[in-house]
Formats: structure tokens, sequence, C-alpha cells
């Protein structure tokens, strides 16, 4: 401890930390959330929303049946966008020119077309293939013989359009993925010995999943949404189909949209939900959380020995 010429303590002096007070952020705050609570009031005192209806149809049978077909239509897409994407990306990064060569135009082809278009096209199929056979090309042999319509009904054409149109958006992701892992990781795999297929499945594509997860998260929201344009088919019930025909009946139009919208934004709740866990389980290892968990380790080890933490203070010389 330092004393001054009078003999009494020279110590240094004591700042004391004022925060900045942001008093145009508090303001635009209590503006923005004042507008919020304005809009929500008038949203429920509306009386053209018929609350009451949106109630009454809410969780009725056919509404959940229609919510429920959604969500399998949404799924089973997504396994097969999830699938091919996965198989195209990995043609892609082939370096069989031909191999490569058909993976980048069936992603050419499929983004470069609008899904409702595909959704179409699948839709009447059966006008450029009346019937399916198997049989070898430029032969002329074949055998068997089947009616379009009868194999490729109207789910079965709503999967076909969705589930490949997202492989090509899908094989994009996976690929981005891939490039993301380092290339050592492959090369230490092939110097053991293990086939590429091997090195894909065990080593490459596990440590590309926490590039792949966010965007293909939304990717499957906006799935669950763009089911809703197999409406145009009108022959799969989902539940923007099935809300289109009860107020083409009723004339309740409003209420029954909002009907819709509360089980969509339930649904990508749910998946947002989803989506974070599954982020959180394969991020492990990387990135902020993992420093943060390293730091709070070390700290429990401190602790464990008896140290003493103190945060660092002043000295006097």
């Amino acid at each position: 401890m330092n004393r001054g010429a009078g003999g009494s303590d020279s110590r240094p002096e004591v700042i004391k930390a004022v925060p900045i007070r942001h008093w145009g952020r508090w303001i635009a705050s209590v503006v923005i959330l004042y507008i919020f609570v304005a809009l929500v009031y008038s949203l429920a005192r509306n009386n053209n929303l018929q609350w009451n209806v949106v109630g009454d149809y809410l969780f009725r049978p056919i509404i959940l049946r229609a919510a429920l077909l959604t969500l399998e239509l949404t799924v089973i897409a997504m396994v097969v966008g999830a699938i091919g994407g996965t198989l195209l990306a990995v043609l892609r990064l082939s370096k069989n020119y031909v191999l490569s060569g058909l993976s980048w135009f069936y992603i050419w082809f499929f983004r470069g077309t609008p899904v409702y278009v595909q959704i179409v096209i699948w839709s009447f199929f059966g006008i450029m293939y009346p019937k399916f056979f198997i049989g070898l090309p430029f032969t002329g042999l074949a055998v068997g013989g089947w009616d379009t319509h009868r194999v490729i009904g109207g789910m079965v054409a709503a999967v076909l359009a969705l589930g490949l149109n997202e492989a090509a958006y899908a094989a994009e992701l996976v690929r981005a993925g891939i490039i993301a892992v380092d290339r050592g990781q492959s090369e230490a795999a092939e110097s053991l010995g293990m086939s590429f297929p091997l090195t894909m499945r065990r080593i490459v594509l596990p440590q590309a999943m926490r590039v792949i997860i966010p965007p293909m998260g939304n990717e499957t929201i906006s799935m669950l949404k763009t089911s809703a344009l197999v409406a145009v088919t009108g022959q799969v019930l989902e539940l923007f189909t099935e809300v289109n025909h009860l107020y083409s009946q009723n004339f309740k139009i409003m209420p029954l949209l909002i009907v819709a919208s509360i089980w969509y934004i339930f649904f990508t709740t749910v998946l947002t939900i989803g989506q974070h866990y599954l982020e959180r389980y394969f991020g492990r290892g990387f990135g902020a959380n993992e420093a943060e968990s390293a730091e709070k380790r070390a700290l429990k080890r401190l602790h464990h020995r008896g140290a003493d933490i103190h945060e660092p203070g002043n000295w006097d010389v």
C-alpha cells in the first residue's frame, strides 16, 4: 500500500459505471407495443371475423382429418426430398462426369420450373403416358400394362410433385454441408481403407448435419405451407382444400381461413421446436455452445478442487 507525503493513504479513485440511457429505444418499444396491442384488440373485437364460427370449426373431425393429411403429406414429401437430395448431392460431387452431369440437369430442371406447374403436370401425367409398361427401351419388348390414372392418383401425384421438387433444393443443401466438412476427414477415412459410401455414411454426413439441419428445417416448414398448392388438383383433401370446399358451400370465408391459419401456425411451431433440438444435438462440439460448456466444466473442476475464484481487483504498489 502506498502512502503520500502527508502520511495519508493514496488509494485509486473508484470509477462508477453509469449505463447509457437509450431513451429512443424505449420510446420506440412503447409505440410498437401500443400498435401491436391495438391491432390484437381490433381483431378480437371484429365481429366480421366471426370468432364463434372459428371455435366451432377448429376441432371438427373433418378439419382434424385434413390437418393430419397435410402433416402426412409434408412428412412423406420431405422424406422423398431428403433421400433424393442426398443421392443427388453425392452424384453431383462424383468424379464421373455422366453422373455429375445428370445430377446437375435434374437440379437445373426442377429448380427452373414452378412447383405449382409440376403439381399440375403430375396430376395430368396420363395425357403424356396413358399406360405404364415394364420392358426394355428401344427393343419393343414390354410386359404388363397399367393405366396411368390408376397408378398415379391424387395423393401419389402430390407426393411426387412436392418430393421430387424438394430433392432438387435439398441436393444443394446437402452438397453445401458435405463441402463444409474438412477434406482431411475423407482422406483419413480412405487411408484406413474405408469405401466411399462408408466414408459418406459414417464420417462425412454426420459432420455435415450441423450445416444441413438449419436450412433443411426451413425447407420442412416451407413444405408444410407449399402443400396448400395441392388444392389446384382438388383430389387431395388436405387442410386448405377442405377449407376451400367448406367456405364455397357456407360462405364463411374469413372464419375458415383463420381456422386453417391456426393449424398451420401450430404445426410450424412444433416443427420449429423440433428443429431447435436437432440443431443442438448435431451442433455439439462446435461454436459458442461448446465454448460455454467447456468453461462451465473448467469452473466445475476448479470448484471440486476447492479453488477460490475471484474477480481481478485493484492492486496497490
